[in-house]
C-alpha cells in the first residue's frame, strides 16, 4: 500500500531525485522555500513527462556505481595519455580501427558500452552493427589492438551485462 503510494507520487524516484537535487544546486541556497520548491519539482516533473520515459530497465546498482568510478578513472588516465600523445612527437601516434565483438544483442548493454567508448578519450565508436554483432572503434594509438579489445570487454561490457542481468546471446 505505502510502496503503490510512493510509487504514484514518484512514478521515476531517480528522476524526482536529480530534479530536486539539481535545483537546490541551481538555487544556491536550503532555505525552507528552496526545499519546497524543488519537492514539487520532484513531483511535477517526472508526472509530465511519464509517458515519454515508457521502460525503466532493472538494474544492480552496486555494479552500476563500481562502473561508474571505473569509467571516470579510465576518463582521467585517457585524458593525461591523449595529452601526451598529442603533444609528443606524431611518430608515437599509431591509429587503427577495430571491432569489438558483442556477447549480447540486449540494446541498452550495447549503447551504453559504445557510449563509455566514446566518452573515453583516445578511442571512438564509429557504430554498433547488431547485424554482425560488434562495435566499430577507432582509437587514437595502440601497438595491441587484442588487447584493447579485451580491456572493453572486461573493463565495460562485462559489467555492464551484470548490471542489467543479461545472459551472454540475449536480445531486448
Amino acid at each position: 500500500m505505502a510502496n503503490s503510494l510512493f510509487l504514484k507520487c514518484f512514478p521515476h524516484p531517480l528522476v524526482s531525485i536529480i530534479v530536486g537535487i539539481s535545483w537546490v544546486l541551481l538555487a544556491h541556497s536550503l532555505d525552507v522555500a528552496t526545499l519546497l520548491m524543488a519537492l514539487v519539482l520532484a513531483i511535477v516533473i517526472p508526472f509530465m513527462v511519464k509517458r515519454f520515459i515508457d521502460y525503466t530497465p532493472n538494474i544492480h546498482w552496486v555494479p552500476a556505481i563500481r562502473l561508474f568510478f571505473v569509467v571516470l578513472w579510465d576518463i582521467v588516465i585517457s585524458n593525461i595519455n591523449v595529452a601526451k600523445l598529442v603533444l609528443g612527437p606524431t611518430k608515437n601516434l599509431h591509429p587503427k580501427w577495430f571491432r569489438v565483438p558483442l556477447d549480447t544483442r540486449h540494446e541498452e548493454v550495447n549503447a551504453l558500452l559504445a557510449m563509455i567508448i566514446t566518452t573515453t578519450p583516445g578511442t571512438v565508436s564509429a557504430g554498433i552493427d547488431q547485424d554482425r554483432g560488434d562495435i566499430l572503434v577507432h582509437a587514437l594509438s595502440t601497438d595491441d589492438v587484442d588487447a584493447e579489445i579485451e580491456t572493453i570487454k572486461q573493463r565495460y561490457e562485462q559489467p555492464l551485462i551484470e548490471i542489467f542481468s543479461v545472459q551472454i546471446g540475449d536480445v531486448k
